[in-house]
């Protein structure tokens, strides 16, 4: 679902960063009085385990792979605002630094996974969970429903946008400038695998965390409780042991062959063997003999200083992978430290204004 540079036109580009503008502003609005408490370092570790979990590329029908994304449980615990922060935070530091989705593509990316995602995943487990007791199964089918909906829905959403590019799109002769395939062919192929394979990760992963939550500390997943869970310094640890494991065993991310559906370089159009591999997961559909004309001239647009994951000096695929998981993690740290940094001095600015100590 990382749609890259040059798979989508200059104006269906600024179209999604103008739908994604205003949910982020929207966002940072609603969450900045409570970047003091708990919703920084939250924030900070749900867009770090959403970073790893997306590195895992799963084996999907045609040849193709897919990833869960996390979207289900961070909303959940976050609330859809700081959900769509986190998300979108681990979205871009991917393109920027890996070259995981293009940088005239993020407010789509953004878009379809952080910010619909989001508010997918919390209407759902809010409907789904209505009126359920506290230990409830219901709210952990909720919670697994949530994740499957949201990912789907994403899925949707980029399938969507790729498939209306040849119809909008195209040369004097009908060739198709940037994404190749219509809509018959790129809803298929996208939804095949999320609904079958990468929806059940997301939902199985949802679910798991929440009931591993409810646990620990109900109050994370909204549930109140008359004798609180031992402190949440406790848990808050316990997540980032966690997370720290599964960063650990990201080199097994890679032991799934194939490109995702629609992320193919522009190098494969003129290929024999990878026109074959993308023809089979596209209904037998042929793509064109040679690279769409508008997506050779963005696709090279931004070059990321570890493309796929692959830093140059690591002679090991294996470990430049693990490298490049602990960097990006290592990033959204220091991002999240430094705007609570910048909150802090904003809020030491705002009280000297008014004459508080």
């Amino acid at each position: 679902m990382h749609i890259p540079d040059g798979y989508l036109s200059p104006s269906t580009c600024a179209v999604m960063y103008a739908a994604s503008a205003p949910c982020w502003w929207a966002a940072l609005r609603r969450t900045r009085r409570k970047l003091f408490g708990r919703t920084l370092p939250l924030l900070s570790l749900f867009a770090a385990f959403s970073f790893v979990v997306m590195m895992f590329n799963l084996p999907l029908p045609g040849g193709t792979t897919g990833h869960a994304v996390g979207v289900g449980i961070a909303a959940i615990v976050l609330g859809p605002w700081a959900s769509m922060l986190a998300i979108s935070l681990a979205l871009a530091i991917q393109a920027l630094f890996f070259g995981d989705g293009g940088i005239t593509t993020l407010g789509a990316n953004c878009f379809n996974m952080a910010i619909a995602g989001s508010f997918a995943a919390w209407g759902i487990y809010r409907l789904a969970s209505l009126g359920a007791a506290a230990e409830s199964r219901r709210r952990v089918i909720a919670a697994a429903l949530a994740g499957y909906g949201a990912i789907n829905l994403s899925a949707l959403l980029a399938a969507f946008e790729l498939g209306i590019q040849p119809m909008l799109f195209h040369d004097a002769a009908g060739a198709p400038l940037y994404a190749p395939y219509p809509l018959h062919i790129a809803i298929p192929a996208m939804m095949i695998g999320h609904l079958t394979i990468a929806g059940v990760a997301e939902a199985v992963m949802s679910a798991g965390l929440f009931s591993y939550l409810r646990r620990s500390e109900p109050g994370l997943v909204g549930i109140t409780v008359l004798t609180p869970a031992a402190g949440g310094v406790r848990t808050a640890t316990k997540l980032w042991g966690a997370l720290a494991v599964v960063l650990l065993l990201t080199p097994l991310g890679i032991l799934a062959g194939g490109a995702a559906w629609g992320e193919w370089a522009p190098k494969d159009f003129g290929e024999a063997a990878a026109r074959a591999r993308i023809a089979a997961a596209s209904g037998n559909v042929a793509p064109p003999t040679s690279v769409p004309s508008g997506l050779a001239r963005l696709a090279n647009l931004w070059t990321a200083p570890m493309p796929d994951y692959a830093p140059h000096f690591a002679k090991s695929a294996a470990f430049g992978y693990l490298l490049s998981a602990m960097f990006g993690v290592g990033l959204i740290v220091a991002a999240s430290w430094l705007v609570q940094r910048l909150a802090r001095g904003a809020k030491a600015a705002e009280s000297a204004e008014r004459g508080e100590p």
